[in-house]
């Protein structure tokens, strides 16, 4: 007989499907009824974080004995055990990791970003991201027919490379109109830009050592270019502390444009097709207001700094066992089973941010 603590793959991962779960908070609704306590969500998801955490602490200290960032020694590490995320007791621990503590560790980074450092950067990112999010949603939109696409399939790549990856595709996706190809395509976009984020993450830091940049302007670089928020965030301290500061500030600028994106999307198709845009508007995500709310506090002074030191610290820990977790979902086999097509045309949308936003950065200096 199956134990509670035997997880269902399927249902691990369908504890994580609703727009809630994209927070990192289990659907508990989808469990049965005997794994709606707390005790039996944690004996569901230790597994899973145990071995993110595992592969944290080793990135972590072969970080300090050869000097190369953790950050990419945690994604790496946790490419080597994709099997685990494919089925088992780990899967849902790992869902977790990637996405609930992946919060809490962006969230907990507002305690190290005051107000008067966002403001010493200007208007030049808010435009910036403004225009990469218009620019690349409308390069989806150009592409899509030309590679035998939907257009909604462009929306839908186009607003998930220009916003916040997985999350994005996900929200958009509510609130689309509903076909036969809907559950493909978003699983296609989903998969794609997660492996492009992870690249990205990778190559980015690279390219900015190599063109000079300073601490302020890769931060902008990596902050409006990369998908995914764990990439953005690992990739930016990578670079420097200061830089990942600048990068988170910059990404979650992106993130603010998913609601108003998805409710523009919304009225869109709502007029162009009866029953369409059913879907319901998405709130801000959770971690978007405790990053806020954490930076208002340490604008007005009021974290001590031993506390500011620990949260820090827990922050830190919280992202190393997140990447390692987005690691071990990362499938470049799921990617070279689907056609050449909408990969050549996410790849495409990718590269023109990149483009765009390092454009908008060298121009600046």
């Amino acid at each position: 007989m199956a134990s509670d603590l035997d997880t269902d793959t399927a249902q691990a991962h369908a504890m994580f499907r609703s727009f809630d779960g994209m927070e990192g908070v289990p659907d508990l609704a989808a469990l049965p009824q005997r794994k709606r306590t707390l005790q039996d969500v944690f004996g569901a998801v230790y597994p899973g974080v145990i071995v993110a955490l595992t592969i944290g602490t080793a990135a972590t200290w072969l970080s300090q004995h050869y000097g190369a960032p953790v950050m990419l020694f945690s994604l790496l590490i946790g490419m080597a055990f994709h099997f685990l995320h494919e089925e088992g007791r780990c899967v849902a621990g790992i869902e977790f990791s990637s996405k609930a503590i992946l919060r809490l560790g962006v969230a907990l980074l507002g305690a190290r970003v005051t107000a008067a450092q966002i403001i010493s950067l200007g208007p030049a990112p808010i435009l910036m991201v403004i225009g990469g999010v218009v620019s690349t949603v409308g390069l989806g939109l150009l592409l899509a027919p030309r590679l035998g696409r939907s257009r909604a399939f462009g929306v839908l790549s186009g607003g998930a490379v220009a916003i916040c990856g997985a999350s994005a595709a996900l929200a958009i996706a509510s609130v689309l109109p509903r076909t036969k190809d809907s559950e493909r395509d978003t699983i296609l976009t989903v998969v794609t830009v997660t492996a492009l984020s992870t690249v990205a993450m990778i190559l980015y830091p690279i390219l900015a050592h190599k063109l000079g940049l300073t601490d302020s302007q890769a931060g902008v670089f990596l902050g409006g270019t990369i998908h995914d928020v764990a990439q953005v965030v690992g990739a930016g301290v990578s670079f420097s502390p200061a830089a990942g500061d600048v990068a988170t500030y910059v990404k979650l600028l992106r993130v603010a444009m998913l609601a108003p994106v998805v409710f523009g999307i919304s009225i869109v198709a709502a007029r162009s097709s009866a029953g369409a845009g059913a879907g319901k508007i998405p709130m801000p995500p959770m971690f978007l207001i405790g990053f806020a709310a954490l930076v208002a506090v340490n604008s007005l002074g009021f974290i001590p700094k031993p506390v500011g030191a620990f949260t820090k610290d827990f922050s830190s820990w919280c992202l190393v066992t997140a990447i390692a977790a987005l690691g071990m979902k990362t499938s470049f086999k799921d990617v070279a089973a689907v056609g050449w097509r909408p990969i050549a045309m996410m790849v495409a949308e990718t590269a023109w941010i990149c483009v765009f936003v390092l454009t908008a950065v060298l121009l600046s200096r």
